[in-house]
């Protein structure tokens, strides 16, 4: 592979508060690693250690949910309780001493959840409007007796406040520099944009205003809480993951998210520009890649949102990564996100500065849970070997459970 050193992605950016050295992202991924109570562990410190070493760009951890009542994943983050928060300020204060920045990504589940889950928390299975993901949700639900239901309006409040609260958490207990909120794949937040999950006929539902109008609530909540230049959104808006329809919508994307995103720009010349918007490419669907016989051109975005660009998605690929210098070199603000290959080169950033190759990931190893195999056992670029004991050591939490 080529250099790509004296590209744009390796020149210096300023995103919200913080100045990178280059443009290359850790983008958010999940990875199930904490605790079955869900404190972070000392394997998931290594792991964001190895990756702010001899970096200085940016990380975004996996997706942690905002509360137990907006529903998570076994062994995936949350910000809710203080020992949460505590056992992510370890992290952290370990990732900015090596000279790098950290993000959080806060979401919530919805109808993507587990209906089991929602009844054994002693929570409804609620979601922007009741219609089930798939059969399979359904009978879990009926089996389980926890049907899905909409959203009330004091439902809403509380789930606005959540967001809000935990991206207060994240930035002034946890210690990060910039809270994402995640807006895409169909979790909570997408649900409402989208009219295959979001038929409501009160003021959050119906038109494009009205599907966009909660998660625009949440955004200006946020910005309220941490400063717009600490609050930054996830979309996906040719997604396929969790009943996503892409082009084959009835709205078209273009559309939809073009509302979405203006609404966003328009607040920026407001004063309130967000630090980034990141945008999830066509070719990727949840944690797949997707091969479809036509690929969205989205340079539109470009045209409507003026602020930074994080583009993410299976752009490590084809000889010398065209599209990624397609995209790193039409502008000063892009920058270029990646999730399967940071997992399996910790020094991403320096083999694609030098041109040296990339470890191909194991995808079967993503989401193994309490265990380091394919989290802490990918070495840097001219190692070969892990100690033993990193294989056979079992994740420890870093505050009290």
């Amino acid at each position: 592979m080529s250099s790509l050193a004296e590209t744009n992605l390796f020149k210096p950016i300023k995103v919200g508060p913080v100045t990178l050295t280059n443009r290359v992202v850790l983008a958010p991924t999940t990875r199930l690693r904490n605790t079955e109570t869900l404190v972070a562990t000392d394997s998931m410190l290594e792991f964001y250690i190895e990756r702010a070493r001899n970096n200085g760009g940016l990380l975004i951890s996996e997706g942690a949910f905002t509360s137990p009542d907006v529903g998570s994943f076994p062994f995936a983050p949350m910000l809710y309780t203080a020992e949460l928060v505590f056992s992510w300020k370890k992290i952290t204060d370990a990732v900015h001493p090596n000279g790098s920045s950290i993000a959080i990504q806060i979401a919530g589940l919805g109808r993507a959840g587990d209906p089991k889950d929602f009844k054994d928390g002693g929570f409804p299975f609620a979601a922007p409007s009741a219609i089930y993901l798939t059969e399979d949700s359904k009978e879990v639900a009926e089996k389980v007796g926890n049907l899905l239901r909409e959203f009330t309006i004091d439902d809403l409040h509380r789930v606005k406040d959540d967001f809000i609260s935990a991206a207060k958490r994240s930035v002034d207990r946890a210690g990060f520099d910039i809270v994402e909120l995640h807006a895409a794949n169909m979790f909570l937040l997408n649900q409402f944009l989208e009219e295959a999950s979001n038929q409501r006929t009160d003021q959050y539902g119906g038109s494009i205003e009205n599907r966009s109008r909660f998660v625009l609530e949440v955004v200006d909540g946020v910005i309220e809480a941490v400063g717009a230049d600490r609050t930054a959104v996830r979309i996906s808006r040719y997604c396929r993951s969790q009943g996503g329809e892409s082009v084959d919508a009835k709205v078209s994307p273009i559309v939809n998210y073009g509302y979405f995103v203006n609404e966003l720009e328009r607040r920026a010349k407001n004063g309130k520009r967000l630090a980034y918007l990141l945008f999830v490419e066509p070719r990727v669907s949840g944690d797949n890649i997707i091969e479809e016989s036509y690929v969205p051109d989205s340079s539109w975005l470009n045209e409507i949102w003026k602020g930074i660009i994080i583009r993410s998605g299976n752009l490590l690929h084809g000889d010398g990564y065209p599209l990624l210098r397609k995209y790193v070199g039409s502008g000063d603000r892009t920058l270029i996100g990646s999730s399967r290959y940071y997992t399996s080169n910790p020094d991403l950033v320096n083999r694609l500065k030098n041109g040296y190759f990339l470890t191909q990931y194991d995808g079967p190893t993503f989401y193994r849970v309490m265990t380091n195999e394919g989290y802490l056992t990918s070495p840097n670029c001219g190692e070969t070997v892990y100690k033993q004991e990193i294989l056979s050591s079992v994740p420890k939490p870093l505050a009290q459970d």
